[in-house]
């Protein structure tokens, strides 16, 4: 039996993605199969509409109709979100679900991964990834929730502001 948890796609009724994902939840909490079903998502994405001149933060669901688990696949697992009400089965070929790669994981922003860092606002850093790989430049911002870095580079004798990934800059020793 496989010990890591993958991510799998569960196709729903459109509409009943939040009903799919509570009972799920509550058989899993019922049955107590925390070790095997894990995480039950259904992505959604704030949007900002204008109505009738008012501002509205709307919560809408990404992809309708289809609901993220992270579990274990076993008999068992597969049985329980199989026969969850609204619920009409994996996506992939109809014996075998297919998990989420690691790549398409992280393009939906399922799981956030922390990139420590060594270095601060302020700090020098060597740029070791991208197009300007090799070059110095001087750390003028962090956002770690967006997992991004504004920094200076002097390029041509000007100062550039370059935004980078927080990975792809490392401290100056």
């Amino acid at each position: 039996m496989p010990e890591d948890a993958k991510w799998y796609v569960v196709h729903t009724y459109s509409g009943y993605e939040n009903k799919v994902a509570s009972n799920l939840e509550k058989t899993v909490e019922n049955r107590q199969l925390h070790d095997l079903i894990q995480e039950v998502r259904v992505p959604t994405e704030t949007v900002t509409e204008v109505k009738d001149n008012k501002r509205r933060d709307v919560e809408r669901k990404i992809f309708p109709g289809y609901v993220l688990v992270k579990m274990i696949l076993t008999d068992e697992s597969w049985y329980v979100v199989r026969n969850i009400r609204g619920c009409t089965g994996f996506v992939g070929p109809s014996s075998k679900p297919i998990p989420l790669t690691d790549e398409e994981v992280a393009k939906l922003g399922v799981e956030q991964k922390k990139v420590e860092v060594s270095y601060g606002v302020g700090d020098s850093v060597h740029i070791i990834d991208g197009p300007l790989e090799g070059f110095v430049g001087i750390v003028e911002e962090i956002d770690a929730d967006k997992n991004r870095i504004r920094v200076t580079v002097s390029m041509f004798g000007r100062e550039t502001p370059v935004e980078l990934e927080l990975d792809q800059a490392e401290a100056v020793e």
